[in-house]
């Protein structure tokens, strides 16, 4: 049963105050999201203008380029009302039947709080808000008949990804250092300790490449962002209020010999998955801790840059094709595209023997139904993840350990409410925690924090910094499984 805001432990994040994020978010980001999406429609429809006049008239081919011109057009009209609407703070009007999963569940909510009076856009509790948003954005492409598998965001996921070169090629060199001691680190306790530390900062950090949050930021701020250096690695150790890495090790290391799984809750496309994708080859390859590793992805278009099954797919392809990523790029010359080569190459091989799967089917399309997939584009905490989705939950119960990556994984595993800074992370997951063992990897793009002493965040706060939001600061939390 969803909780009602009055049955909250603390209340809901919402827009209401104007010097929160929240309602930065309404004003200025969601508006330039959608912008974007008009643009990009715009685009497309204006391509296919051009090329009416050259297709025989009557045939398929032009009834089909008026159609699918017409459905643009009647998308952007859409979208332009949304914009008006979310200005205005209007009431968010019900989610159609449109033949994909959780409308009538969002709609259940959305009735809900329109009892409660929370139905407006600067009223209704941020993350449901968020989430709604994206599923209605759905919604105006699945009831089309050539637009259902538009992602409005790929040309961007995509450019964002091939500007990420210089760090990708520095990853690649720095994972083929360690192929010469391959056996020395697997055997040495202490050695695998501290490459530990750095591969899971340098995943941590990679969640610093946000679409939804770029949107003033050029392709060198996004590089500054996507340092993976040693030294950078190491002054950034500061910055990690919560720091539960030895806890992780030493848990790992209980996992020697057993088969361990680890998943991984994706968050962003581009770069984040590539980081994703050097931390599972890690804890494969290099660790005697893990066998295997389940990649979990959105199956809709998802806060602009979150990892669909298309997504994850491509990125493998783009890291080999020299088109995408052009080895005159490489810092350290051609060598750095070999290593590029050798270690996705290695990827592929797990891929192909199964170490490395994706939880649905890699050819899923856009808006299909999977029962290990639909959860996550759900309107409610991870707290509901065993009413609402108990194949998913029954299959993680098998995990030896599940990471979250990023904000919103971190806002839904804790409700995204207004917990006392200090609130142990295992109470703000309530029941959803240690039923199997939970690693949060997040750097803070939204209020909502926990497990950190009150006097760092008073100090923090009297600086003045905006600590919460600006991605400066993370949090790594780790939750063992209930014994």
């Amino acid at each position: 049963m969803v909780i009602r805001i009055s049955e909250y432990p603390y209340p809901p994040y919402d827009p209401t105050d104007k010097s929160g994020f929240s309602y930065d978010t309404v004003v200025k980001r969601w508006p330039i999201i959608l912008t974007g999406i008009i643009d990009t429609i715009y685009r497309i429809d204006h391509d296919i203008s051009v090329s009416l006049p050259s297709l025989t008239a009557g045939s398929t081919e032009e009834t089909q380029a008026q159609t699918k011109f017409a459905e643009g057009k009647a998308i952007i009209e859409k979208i332009s009302q949304l914009k008006y609407d979310m200005a205005r703070d209007r009431p968010l009007e019900c989610i159609p039947a449109d033949g994909e999963v959780y409308a009538d569940e969002y709609n259940e909510v959305l009735n809900q709080l329109a009892e409660q009076k929370h139905n407006t856009w600067f009223t209704a509790p941020w993350l449901y808000a968020e989430c709604y948003l994206y599923r209605l954005l759905r919604s105006f492409v699945t009831q089309t008949v050539h637009w259902k598998s538009f992602d409005p965001f790929y040309a961007q996921k995509e450019e964002t990804f091939r500007g990420s070169s210089k760090a990708i090629y520095q990853l690649a060199t720095t994972i083929h250092e360690l192929d010469a001691e391959k056996q020395s680190i697997r055997d040495d306790r202490g050695k695998l300790a501290i490459l530990f530390k750095e591969m899971i900062q340098m995943c941590l950090w990679g969640n610093a490449t946000d679409l939804s949050l770029l949107t003033h930021m050029s392709h060198d701020d996004i590089a500054h962002l996507q340092t993976v250096g040693k030294e950078a690695q190491a002054a950034r150790l500061e910055f990690i209020l919560k720091d539960d890495q030895d806890k992780v090790i030493s848990y790992l290391e209980s996992l020697k010999d057993k088969d361990a799984r680890v998943d991984f809750v994706l968050d962003n496309a581009g770069f984040e998955l590539f980081t994703d994708f050097v931390f599972a080859d890690f804890l494969v390859t290099y660790t005697p801790y893990v066998k295997k590793v389940v990649f979990h992805p959105k199956l809709i278009p998802w806060f602009v840059s979150d990892v669909t099954p298309s997504d994850f797919k491509s990125t493998i392809p783009s890291l080999f094709s020299e088109s995408f990523f052009n080895p005159s790029n490489a810092s350290g010359g051609p060598q750095q595209h070999e290593y590029l080569q050798k270690m996705v190459t290695r990827w592929q091989s797990y891929l192909d023997s199964g170490v490395f799967t994706l939880a649905v089917p890699v050819d899923t399309e856009l808006g299909q139904s999977h029962p290990k997939g639909d959860f996550w584009t759900g309107p409610w905490p991870y707290w509901d993840l065993q009413e609402k989705a108990p194949e998913l939950w029954e299959d993680l119960r098998g995990s030896s350990l599940v990471v979250f990556k990023g904000d919103l994984n971190y806002r839904k595993l804790t409700g995204d409410i207004k917990w006392p800074v200090t609130t142990p992370f295992e109470t703000a997951v309530g029941s959803f925690g240690g039923v199997f063992p939970i690693l949060s990897l997040r750097t803070n793009k939204a209020d909502v924090v926990v497990d950190v002493p009150q006097e760092v965040a008073d100090k923090l706060d009297a600086a003045g910094e905006k600590w919460r939001v600006n991605g400066k600061y993370a949090l790594v939390s780790f939750l063992p499984r209930r014994a």
